[in-house]
This record gives C-alpha cells, sequence and structure tokens, in this order.
C-alpha cells in the first residue's frame, strides 16, 4: 500500500493529489486549506517517497502501469471511485496514464508544470546524469536538476522545497525513476483519444523553460482542455503562484462537480 494522508474536509468529493520525482505529498502545502474548503484530500506519496514502499520491493518490472496500479489500488481501500486529480511535474505524467488506462476513474484533472514529452536538452540532460550518476552523490545530481529546471530568482521557493524534500529519499529510488523518463513521450501518445470526456485544466509558467512549448504545441486541438500559463511563473507554479493555481484548480473542479455529480 502507498503510504497516503487522507484530510477531510467541506465536502463529499475527493480530490487526489500526486506529486513531483524527488519530492512528496508536502509539495502541496500550499492548496490544503483552501482545497480542504470544499472537498476532502487524498495526498499520496508515489513509490519510492515518503514511507511508500521502496522500489525494489515491487515485483515484476517497475513502469507506469504498476504505479498507477498502486495508486488505484489505495483509492479502492479507501472506497473512492472516482475523484478529481491534481498533479504536479512528474504527477501530471501520472495523471495523462490513468486518463489513457483508467479514465472513468478521473472526474477532472488539474494538471500543473505539466510534461508531455522531453525535447532535446532534456533528453541530453538526463542522459549525462545517467552516465556519471556513479561518480557524483546522487543529492549533487538532484541539486544540479533543479537548477537547470528552475534557474531564476523567483523559483527560489520551490527550487529549495524540492531540494529539501529530495534529502529525504533513498539513492536507489530516485536511480530507479530513471528508466521510465523515455517512456514520457508515450504516457500522453493517446490521451486526447481516450479522455475525450474528462476535463483537464493545464496551469504552467511561462517560465518553464523545458516543458511549456512542447506543452501548448500537443494541446492544440483538444477540445476537453484549457490551458493556462502564468507569467513571472516557473515549474513548480502551485508554489511560484500558489493563489492564482488554487483560483484556477478550485474554478475549476467545482464547475466539473456540479456538471458531473448527478451522472457518475
Amino acid at each position: 500500500m502507498l503510504d497516503y494522508r487522507l484530510y477531510k474536509g467541506q465536502g463529499t468529493e475527493y480530490i487526489v493529489l500526486l506529486h513531483g520525482i524527488g519530492g512528496s505529498s508536502n509539495i502541496f502545502y500550499k492548496q490544503l486549506k483552501p482545497f480542504l474548503k470544499k472537498y476532502n484530500i487524498v495526498a499520496i506519496n508515489m513509490p519510492g517517497h515518503g514511507k511508500s514502499p521502496d522500489i525494489d520491493s515491487y515485483k515484476g518490472k517497475f513502469s507506469f502501469d504498476s504505479i498507477v496500479r498502486e495508486i488505484l489500488t489505495t483509492l479502492d481501500h479507501l472506497s473512492i471511485r472516482k475523484a478529481h486529480f491534481v498533479g504536479v511535474s512528474l504527477g501530471t505524467i501520472i495523471v495523462h496514464h490513468l486518463l489513457q488506462t483508467q479514465p472513468g476513474r478521473v472526474r477532472s484533472a488539474v494538471l500543473g508544470g505539466a510534461i508531455t514529452k522531453l525535447n532535446l536538452f532534456a533528453k541530453s540532460l538526463i542522459k549525462f546524469a545517467w552516465l556519471i550518476r556513479n561518480f557524483i552523490p546522487f543529492m549533487w545530481l538532484y541539486r544540479i536538476l533543479a537548477w537547470i529546471l528552475m534557474p531564476r530568482g523567483n523559483h527560489k521557493s520551490s527550487r529549495k522545497f524540492f531540494i529539501q524534500e529530495a534529502y529525504k529519499m533513498k539513492r536507489k529510488n530516485f536511480l530507479a525513476w530513471y528508466p521510465l523518463a523515455g517512456d514520457v513521450k508515450t504516457t500522453y501518445s493517446n490521451v486526447q483519444e481516450n479522455s475525450r470526456n474528462v476535463p483537464k485544466l493545464y496551469i504552467s509558467g511561462a517560465e518553464d523553460h523545458m516543458f511549456v512549448r512542447d506543452l501548448a504545441e500537443d494541446l492544440h486541438g483538444d477540445e476537453s482542455s484549457e490551458l493556462v500559463i502564468l507569467e513571472r511563473c516557473g515549474h513548480v507554479c502551485n508554489i511560484d503562484k500558489a493563489e492564482k493555481f488554487n483560483e484556477l484548480s478550485l474554478e475549476f473542479m467545482d464547475k466539473h462537480q456540479v456538471k458531473k455529480a448527478n451522472i457518475s
């Protein structure tokens, strides 16, 4: 069973929070209070994060399929059939895979700092990091990646938080996520086709230089998706622009809670 925290709020529906690599559910600390005014929350720690099982404890190949299966097992344990999902960074990749394979479990999706593919620079960076992984401490590697991903002064809080959370992660778990990088593009390949009835809100920062351009191109023509780009905001938009992120997310989920509550 994955490590999770269940928060009872002022509502009947649930929001499932999915964090990024090296982080934890703590990254949503600025969302808890406003979200709980209208919803219950399940904050899940991915495999190898928080108190969730180490990745090498799973039988068989570690994959996006196995991750989604573990998340749904957790929700089944809590008797939650359908929920709103809020993912950030890596969490958006997991939500995309869920939308491809089990769209009926998703009432709506909010995707912050979404990743639909890796550009040439990102692929080269990941390949280089993998080549030098045995020669430097993994936290050095994580710090370098964090600075490249969130380089500006106004990204400082996000960068600091991600590095702080990564110290709690075991090296073997961090490195076990690397082989999945090659599958990132496939997690989005059929999202538009398989989840056309699931409303999706994408919130990204204008300064998310690694991913926002490809995201905008990939979403072109997707009638079930909305894209909001926040100025002076980096990759981790739920921290950089928390107030706006919360406002947009709640307005979106409220709208689709009302629309779908009677047919789900």
